[in-house]
């Protein structure tokens, strides 16, 4: 059966006051867009507040997205797809990337339902292209292990990926731990491998920096707490 809504895929800001990161496709497609799909419901509204192109947010509908979501829950949730669009809202960035939005697209393609990617910011594609290590083989493996020998092991073996496949290794870290990720990445990768710091991108404070990892070690920054990226490439 022919389905009249979409499944849009959203882009949200990756920093704060980063609006004009938002394409001009991205504001015209909202227009037709009253059903909402968001893994924090209080901050996909205020992200469609900041964007000032509703006359009221009340009058928006928004449905709960996450890794716990299941599959008779997205049945439901999907119902208003057969006369109207739904939108998909990513906490940071671009759905299905690192982000349950992924179930949503799942679902839709299994229902043949058609699912509209829209252009926006990628923290880890802009951290990639920003870095110079290779882009044509690479792989992203989210988080880091929190335990100090796992994450350690976890490294080596990336590491040695890396040498055996010429790949960039990509991973994101809390915050608040981006100090400990960096202590651990110097104490375990080799003094020749290529590490890139990708801060707070698109942000006021954004720092983005590429080289050696004993060129790291001669001068060791102590890291806000901003979201990050790590890459390295052996």
């Amino acid at each position: 059966m022919e389905n009249k809504g979409k499944l849009y895929l959203i882009p949200t800001v990756i920093a704060e006051g980063a609006g004009n990161t938002i394409p001009s496709q991205v504001l015209e497609s909202l227009k037709s867009i009253h059903y909402f799909f968001a893994e924090d419901v209080r901050t996909a509204r205020r992200f469609l507040s900041s964007l000032e192109i509703y006359p009221s947010i009340e009058a928006l509908q928004f449905s709960v997205l996450n890794k716990d979501t299941k599959a008779d829950e997205l049945v439901e949730m999907f119902r208003p797809i057969d006369s109207n669009n739904i939108g998909v809202i990513s906490e940071s960035g671009c759905p299905g990337i690192a982000d349950p939005g992924a179930l949503a697209v799942h679902f839709a393609h299994q229902k043949n339902i058609q699912v509209v990617p829209l252009v926006g910011p990628s923290s880890l594609l802009l951290a990639l292209m920003a870095s110079g290590l290779n882009g044509q083989q690479f792989a992203f493996h989210g988080y880091l292990p929190i335990d100090s020998k796992e994450i350690s092991q976890k490294i080596e073996s990336l590491e040695k990926e890396s040498s055996q496949k010429s790949q960039t290794q990509i991973f994101i870290e809390t915050p608040y731990r981006n100090n400990q990720v960096l202590k651990h990445l110097l104490g375990s990768l080799g003094q020749l491998t290529q590490l890139c710091i990708a801060l707070d991108l698109t942000g006021k404070n954004e720092f983005i920096k590429t080289q050696t990892v004993g060129d790291w070690k001669k001068s060791t920054p102590s890291l806000p707490k901003s979201p990050a990226v790590f890459l390295f490439l052996s």
